[in-house]
């Protein structure tokens, strides 16, 4: 039998998560809209240059190449692993295209949380354990509204935040590091939620406490060499271990 996936809540007085993915069933939706977008201009340029059309796959390319990162960073990034160059112009039409398609399906279909994640947060406020909703995407806010999930974080860090700020996208640790900061919570005292292997990274290089990686496309073992601590299907899986006094103000309502 598989040991309980335990966090020491003595050694952690802040938990990070990531938001598509781990906090809402919005992955994918994200990589239903890229694939809409990829597979057109792959498409356009397939019949341009000869080449075979090869179509995005929304398992392999959305996890190794686009997940986790700004939309820029994840057109250029995909274009890259197909030897594909462009123009600046031409990457940010892609990237815009891309946000259209999501908030397109957005709309039609809504947001659905992870009900485990949402149970996990409330238990970390009851133990005055701090949070943060970090996503590279600018519609944080907003997917978070519609899950009706805002009110549980202490802070959000969003694409708008890294835009504003110049921070990095993943797995640079920029937005895990400033979450943490605005926490008032330093590395080594915080965890870090992730299922992208571009975030666990980001989690790792930050020199975090502890990096769980959520498995929710069987790459257990892709999660652990990127630098997960510890892997789980679905954090219901995880307990949360109590110091033995917590004292100290009251977390915020």
């Amino acid at each position: 039998m598989t040991p309980p996936a335990v966090v020491d809540l003595e050694e952690i007085a802040a938990m990070i998560f990531d938001t598509d993915g781990v906090v809402t069933d919005t992955a994918t939706v994200h990589a239903a809209a890229w694939k809409q977008v990829f597979d057109a201009f792959l498409g356009e340029h397939a019949e341009r240059s000869g080449e075979p059309f090869r179509p995005f796959d929304t398992d392999e390319d959305y996890l190794s190449h686009v997940d986790g990162k700004s939309r820029l960073d994840g057109v250029n990034d995909f274009l890259h692993s197909r030897n594909i160059t462009i123009d600046p112009d031409t990457a940010a039409d892609l990237a815009a295209a891309k946000d259209a398609s999501f908030l397109a399906e957005l709309d039609t279909h809504g947001v659905t949380p992870f009900r485990s994640t949402l149970e996990l947060v409330r238990e970390l406020r009851r133990e005055k354990v701090l949070t943060a909703a970090v996503s590279a995407s600018r519609n944080c806010a907003r997917v978070l509204d519609a899950a009706h999930a805002t009110g549980l974080f202490d802070v959000l860090v969003d694409g708008v935040t890294a835009a504003r700020l110049g921070l990095a996208s993943k797995p640079d640790p920029a937005l895990f590091l400033y979450a943490a900061r605005r926490l008032g919570v330093a590395p080594s005292r915080a965890a870090v939620v992730e299922d992208s292997l571009a975030g666990v990274r980001a989690g790792r290089r930050g020199r975090f406490k502890l990096v769980i990686g959520v498995d929710r496309h069987t790459r257990g073992q892709a999660l652990r060499a990127a630098g997960a601590d510890l892997v789980v299907t679905d954090l219901a899986e995880l307990r949360l271990k109590p110091p033995p006094d917590r004292s100290g103000a009251p977390h915020p309502p």
